[in-house]
């Protein structure tokens, strides 16, 4: 189902070609400052993969890949869902040393993706993944982590801003954090979407922590893969947006398994037949280096920046009839 709403007397801020040219600046200003912050190198990246490789991004384990054949390599290929697992084996392969990662856009197709003010069957984001040692597996490298790429939001902001002074966009710089459970705790008869909503309209900007593992309703706070981060070392990060009065997810990150906590993982999703998959057997064998990795909206990012009420005024894509009519009666240019 579709559900885009219009805002209330919503005027977009910016002319269609400064829009254009804001999202340029947005883009080269922010994996600029990402780069340094997280000592992060530009490198290229797969549109698709060999299914075979165990490579693609299972997500939340329900959504398809678009598969196509390949005749002249006699093999069939997905376009990527995202490239947390890729990231890792490029890590191995270039031999990067712990302190120093890689970046990349990320771009890919999700065919059964709701279509919203903040959804798109076309999905653009910044992945990025850094080699760690053992002793910064811990809460306290991953919440400096967040805090570095806060930063880096804010200061993007503030550039854009200064460049369109009509956007006058407020991000704070301080996140607050808070693990599912304590979530759950705080907000026992609402639902994870409700939960995410309310922390996040009353503290700005939020790092929902531990999502993966079942909580003591019995269910999880949200549907993970068991082959990339550790549920205990991960999260979500959260922006209210005041143009939809929401919580827009910016990015999903943490620190990924280790041979360790990714038996125990795919025990827990019944996923033990991925075990013999070149990625996992590998990852289980210790051959590859440890990392911390997430992906960042490169639309969603614009969209909070630039006030903008759906993600079609940030990105080219395919709309519903009914979408396509709503924004139009709105005098909302879908790109």
């Amino acid at each position: 189902m579709n559900h885009t709403v219009i805002p209330v007397q919503y005027e977009p801020k910016l002319s269609l070609y400064e829009t254009q040219a804001a999202i340029s600046l947005i883009k080269r200003t922010f994996q600029d400052h990402l780069s340094m912050a997280l000592n992060l190198k530009r490198v290229s990246a797969p549109l698709f993969v060999d299914p075979a490789t165990g490579l693609n991004d299972d997500l939340n384990g329900v959504e398809r890949p678009v598969s196509f054949d390949i005749p002249a390599a006699q093999m069939e290929a997905q376009v990527v869902h995202s490239l947390a697992k890729w990231k890792r084996m490029a890590l191995y392969r270039y031999d990067v040393h712990p302190g120093k990662g890689i970046y990349t856009d990320m771009n890919a197709i999700r065919r059964d993706e709701e279509l919203d003010n903040l959804h798109s069957i076309y999905v653009d984001q910044w992945d990025w993944e850094r080699v760690i040692t053992r002793d910064m597996r811990t809460e306290h490298f991953l919440k400096s982590t967040v805090r570095d790429i806060v930063q880096c939001i804010s200061d993007a902001s503030l550039i854009v801003n200064g460049r369109y002074p009509k956007l006058r966009t407020q991000l704070p710089s301080e996140v607050t954090f808070i693990t599912s459970e304590e979530l759950l705790e705080r907000y026992p008869d609402k639902t994870p979407k409700e939960r995410e909503y309310l922390i996040t309209k009353e503290c700005s900007v939020v790092f929902i922590m531990k999502i993966g593992h079942k909580l003591s309703n019995g269910k999880p706070h949200d549907g993970r893969a068991p082959d990339y981060d550790d549920w205990n070392l991960n999260g979500d990060l959260f922006y209210y947006c005041p143009t939809l009065d929401c919580a827009m997810e910016i990015s999903s990150m943490g620190i990924r398994v280790d041979s360790e906590t990714l038996d125990q993982q795919l025990t827990l999703a019944n996923c033990d037949h991925r075990r013999s998959l070149t990625y996992h057997r590998m990852l289980l064998d210790g051959e590859l280096p440890l990392t911390i990795g997430g992906g960042i909206g490169q639309s969603r990012l614009c969209m909070l920046l630039l006030g903008k009420a759906h993600i079609g005024e940030v990105q080219s894509s395919i709309w519903d009839a009914d979408t396509q009519r709503k924004c139009r009666e709105a005098g909302i240019t879908l790109l």
